[in-house]
């Protein structure tokens, strides 16, 4: 989908104020439901994704199942707010070994657990909105000891709401990141998803940012 396209700085593939949030996207809904609405805290347009089961309510991009993203860039920066239930998201990745790599990242899960071909990982959200970031190129090469060459595709499930999700080339200071970028005050403290874990290659717990 990106493959030819020129990538440097930031790449938006998700913006909930958009005139078309979800034109990339696919969307799979059973007992719950996925819309546009007015977040309370933000006062702003934001995607809810919402389900009784988060394995069936999802947006998944790209949305043919036999294409790719085809996105270089290494870090991937979600802004999600915690509704305090269960959620989960997923990247596909591909490695210089031309192998497609899985990471599963929820805030149920206990441990991390790696196997050939996907990497489960638990995660903290702080209350309300978070900003996750996720150094996809040091996550293959910890989990799997492989190089990151692109990702394939990205899969948000219930429950969340979002308000953007984009890609960049390096992690940005809070001053650098261009205001359409931010969610409505600079956010505080900014901490990438490092934390201590029992030892490598397995990439640490997911540890997002509160806004």
């Amino acid at each position: 989908m990106f493959k030819n396209a020129f990538q440097s700085g930031f790449l938006s593939v998700l913006y909930s104020v958009g005139s078309k949030p979800l034109q990339i996207w696919d969307k799979q809904v059973k007992n719950g439901h996925i819309k546009r609405l007015t977040d309370e805290d933000i006062q702003s347009c934001v995607i809810e994704i919402m389900g009784t089961n988060v394995t069936t309510n999802y947006i998944t991009a790209p949305p043919d199942p036999h294409g790719t993203l085809g996105i270089k860039l290494p870090f991937l920066v979600m802004i999600i707010k915690n509704l305090k239930k269960y959620f989960t998201f997923e990247v596909e990745v591909l490695d210089d070994k031309y192998l497609k790599r899985r990471f599963r990242a929820s805030n149920y899960q206990t441990m991390t657990r790696v196997r050939p071909f996907i990497c489960c990982m638990p995660m903290r959200l702080d209350e309300g909105w978070n900003q996750i970031q996720f150094n996809l190129s040091d996550f293959t090469r910890r989990a799997y000891g492989t190089n990151y060459v692109e990702t394939l595709r990205v899969q948000v499930h219930a429950n969340c709401r979002i308000r953007r999700i984009y890609f960049s080339d390096r992690l940005y200071s809070e001053e650098e990141v261009p205001p359409e970028f931010k969610l409505f005050l600079p956010i505080q403290d900014t901490r990438t998803m490092e934390a201590a874990y029992m030892q490598e290659p397995p990439p640490p717990p997911i540890n997002a940012v509160g806004a």
